[in-house]
């Protein structure tokens, strides 16, 4: 059952504010996967503590220190916002559903994925490193 609204805000507005386009339909997911002629990062939110701890605070950082950053940057509430994020999802249908986790892709093709296992235990920082390796690798 999806938590409520009010306490979802500013775990939403937390991405939000930093550029984050609110994916929270299948048409929301579709019009963000039309930028198919350049990059973009798609953070599949949650409200675990990973999330909030690693996830949310990780990408904050990456953007803020990259030089080489996305053109494009969208996000889905894992368990709220259902359909969307099962669309979202489909559009890197070999990897493993995973919450909190980041997509990062190309021309349409996903270049890039951080999942669950790799955010959980670890620092905003280690997750932002990963980032930042991608973003340099695949943004600039």
């Amino acid at each position: 059952m999806p938590y409520p609204e009010l306490m979802l805000k500013p775990m939403r507005q937390e991405l939000t504010v930093a550029g984050f386009h609110e994916l929270k339909t299948v048409e929301d997911v579709d019009a963000w996967d039309g930028h198919r002629n350049a990059t973009g990062l798609l953070v599949i939110n949650s409200v675990c503590g990973c999330a909030a701890g690693m996830a949310r605070p990780g990408v904050l950082l990456a953007l803020d220190n990259s030089e080489a950053k996305p053109a494009y940057l969208g996000t889905v509430f894992a368990g709220q916002d259902q359909e969307a994020t099962a669309r979202a999802r489909g559009l890197f249908p070999q990897v493993p559903p995973s919450s909190p986790s980041m997509a990062l892709f190309k021309d349409g093709e996903l270049v890039f994925f951080l999942p669950r296992h790799r955010i959980e235990g670890r620092t905003a920082e280690q997750v932002a490193d990963d980032l930042q390796d991608a973003f340099t690798e695949h943004c600039g």
